[in-house]
């Protein structure tokens, strides 16, 4: 149990380290470099949701025969739609575009852009909560290991991710020790949902596959609503694809090497 509380620590300091940054750097990321570390996050949670969660999610369900992929699809489909509902129900701020979504609110644009990225870390987090959950469920399906490399996938591309939410705020006039503490409230929730998902998982393990597959389709949601687009704005580049590439081969040899 240590060891799941620690996996579930791993992704949130990987955050905390990223947002350290606005310490050590004078100036916001170059937008170039944050289309490289958006894609390169992109990549690692494309990655993390098929080689760590869905592949499993059809593994337990193989006494099903020709229809295990069922309780992978409908708990995608339900990962999705959490998503969504999310989407429209927080207000938050896509600084690439800089356009708002969600209800109308009074919040100010920093606190807005904030919340988008304590809005995708929600499923980050419930995706290593549900993944150690499979773990502690102790059927091999998913080996300490494997756990370890979702969690520490998730974490190397939670570090950029907390370089690009405090860098910004230190731009925009926030002293660095606010900017630092706004980046690493953001990945807070990871550990929270996790730990609720580990519980929530474990009351239910005939549902693992299906909890499985909705973090892995809330996952995907954030990647192709959010994170595509960030990569791909500016100038035309290949970089953001690189970089995806990059993400997602070291998140899957992880997962490999790892499980």
């Amino acid at each position: 149990m240590n060891g799941a509380a620690l996996g579930l620590l791993i992704p949130f300091i990987g955050t905390a380290l990223g947002s350290a940054c606005v310490f050590f750097l004078k100036d916001e990321l170059k937008s170039g470099i944050q289309r490289a570390l958006t894609g390169f996050a992109a990549g690692v949670m494309v990655a993390a949701s098929v080689w760590s969660l869905i592949v499993p999610a059809m593994e337990q369900s193989a006494p099903m025969g020709r229809l295990a992929f069922l309780p992978a699809f409908a708990g995608l489909w339900v990962g999705v739609l959490f998503l969504l509902l999310l989407d429209h129900v927080i207000p938050h701020l896509h600084r690439a575009v800089n356009q708002t979504e969600g209800p109308r609110s009074t919040f100010t644009r920093l606190t807005m852009m904030v919340m988008a990225v304590t809005l995708h870390n929600i499923p980050e987090g419930m995706a290593v909560g549900v993944v150690y959950a499979g773990m502690l469920k102790g059927d091999g399906l998913i080996s300490a290991g494997g756990a370890l490399a979702l969690s520490l996938g998730i974490a190397i591309q939670n570090f950029p991710e907390g370089a690009i939410i405090s860098m910004p705020l230190y731009a925009e006039g926030k002293s660095r020790g606010r900017s630092f503490l706004l980046g690493v409230l953001s990945g807070a929730v990871e550990p929270v949902f996790g730990g609720l998902t580990v519980l929530a998982a474990g009351l239910v393990t005939p549902l693992m596959p299906y909890f499985l597959s909705f973090a892995a389709g809330a996952m995907l949601y954030v990647v192709v609503e959010e994170l595509i687009p960030d990569m791909s704005q500016g100038s035309h580049s290949n970089t953001g694809v690189i970089c995806f590439a990059l993400g997602f081969s070291i998140m899957m040899a992880l997962d490999v090497a790892l499980g």
